[in-house]
């Protein structure tokens, strides 16, 4: 027996939790994986902590950073001086800034589409975007038919499918465009969700991001119960839910579901869901993106005057960071996300030539000789294949947003895609469990 059970181990789950027992509630969480984190996981590379999952924060993702402060845990700045680098159309350009150097003509183009871009933002709400007088037409397009629509020039529809590998996991023509105006909203537009200064990718933590998970894991103790992934959740006449995993079953007066809505259909729900939550969970799918690290002995690009980011139109791997330790003076680490597409089928040697020839060409033939190597593809994960967040396909917002979190009887609903703030970030998923913690209280304190 328990108050509360909560479905996944993720920073949601975890937050859900660590709130509800705040309050004083008794509170179990199954965790199908062996470990807590959800989809932040740090590894290892060369000795150093790097992130195979979620890696920056923000400064305006408040709710995030103060969790990590009340943890203890502390965050640097992204390294970012110096010149960053374009590979475009098979040559190699410096820039500064967000917006890459391109001709004037494509440079007022991308300004021009950032316009209107962002005044679709303002003509939605991010807590019922299907409500908005346009929302229908957005919805019923994908961003790639948007961008066509409005003449978008091929060098601005290029940088936009960057931006879509990179924040949902998939292509323009795979995503609604209601959901990347929503998406950007959330975020507090393009600027703030593209800039490293000022930006969503402004600091890290050195010590990785599932340091956070952890901690809270160990401040909730034998309450979070690992490798039980839940096959079963039963509403009881008399109120209370069953939630049975693999090897054991708690009941409880009320239970939070905080895993991915592609993944809900993994469980099996006793009266079965409204068919709206069901087609909501066939209708949301997650993206899929790849991350590259490679290790050298020093940053030597940063010797060339060079910050480590860059852009690429020839994949594998279209964006790169430095994210190597705070005192500069070794290992060097690049970072580089990889098109899932191309990078996913690959033999593990095939990946790390494909990778290490893809930093070479942006930073010298030093990149084909790096001390360690590691990389991770989330559409293969075995347990919860997909990431970084859900890519919404056209038609999905309207006809199955209203259900994204709306609660049946005692389920309730988190995780980052359901936050109306950082949605897809670790911000989205503090504020999603924090959210959810609250409709629990309010149903379990409220006079009977």
């Amino acid at each position: 027996m328990a108050d509360v059970v909560v479905v996944g181990a993720g920073f949601a789950g975890l937050t859900a939790a660590r709130e509800l027992t705040g309050l004083g509630y008794d509170v179990a969480v199954f965790e199908g994986r062996d470990r807590v984190g959800g989809r932040s996981w740090t590894a290892e590379l060369a000795g150093v902590p790097v992130d195979l999952g979620a890696t920056f924060v923000g400064p305006a993702q408040t709710a995030v950073n103060q969790l990590a402060a009340e943890l203890g845990c502390a965050t640097v700045a992204t390294f970012h001086h110096g010149k960053n680098l374009i590979l475009w159309r098979g040559r190699v350009r410096s820039y500064r800034s967000t917006i890459p150097k391109l001709s004037m003509l494509e440079l007022f183009d991308v300004s021009r589409i950032q316009w209107r871009f962002e005044r679709l933002c303002r003509q939605i709400s991010v807590s019922q975007p299907w409500q908005a007088p346009a929302a229908h037409r957005l919805d019923a397009v994908s961003l790639d038919r948007w961008l066509r629509s409005v003449y978008a020039g091929a060098s601005t529809r290029e940088l936009m499918a960057i931006m879509a590998r990179v924040t949902w996991g998939c292509e323009p023509d795979q995503v609604s465009m209601l959901h990347a105006v929503r998406y950007v909203k959330a975020a507090g537009g393009l600027g703030r969700m593209l800039d490293v200064e000022g930006g969503a990718q402004q600091d890290r933590f050195p010590a990785g991001s599932q340091q956070i998970a952890v901690r809270m894991a160990q401040e909730l103790g034998p309450r979070v119960r690992l490798g039980a992934p839940v096959r079963r959740i039963t509403r009881h006449r008399d109120g209370t839910v069953s939630v049975a995993s693999v090897s054991d079953e708690v009941t409880a007066r009320a239970v939070v579901v905080a895993i991915p809505p592609a993944h809900r259909g993994a469980i099996e729900f006793d009266p079965a869901l409204p068919p709206e939550h069901t087609a909501l969970s066939e209708h949301w799918p997650q993206g899929m993106l790849s991350k590259a690290y490679a290790a050298y002995e020093t940053p030597f690009w940063r010797a060339d005057g060079r910050s480590g980011e860059a852009l690429s139109d020839d994949g594998p791997v279209f964006i790169t960071f430095d994210v190597s330790p705070d005192d500069g003076d070794g290992p060097g680490i690049l970072l580089g996300f990889s098109d899932a597409r191309t990078f996913d089928p690959l033999s593990p040697d095939q990946r790390r030539q494909r990778a290490l020839r893809g930093f070479a060409r942006l930073f010298g033939d030093a990149a084909l000789e790096p001390l360690d190597y590691l990389d991770f593809c989330w559409g293969c994960d075995d347990f919860a294949p997909g990431g970084p967040t859900a890519a919404v396909p056209p038609g999905s917002w309207t006809e199955y947003g209203p259900w994204l979190r709306q609660p049946v009887d005692q389920i309730h609903w988190a995780g980052t895609e359901t936050a109306d703030e950082w949605t897809g970030f670790l911000d989205g998923a503090v504020r999603s469990g924090q959210r959810a913690a609250d409709e629990v209280h309010r149903r379990l304190s409220a006079p009977a």
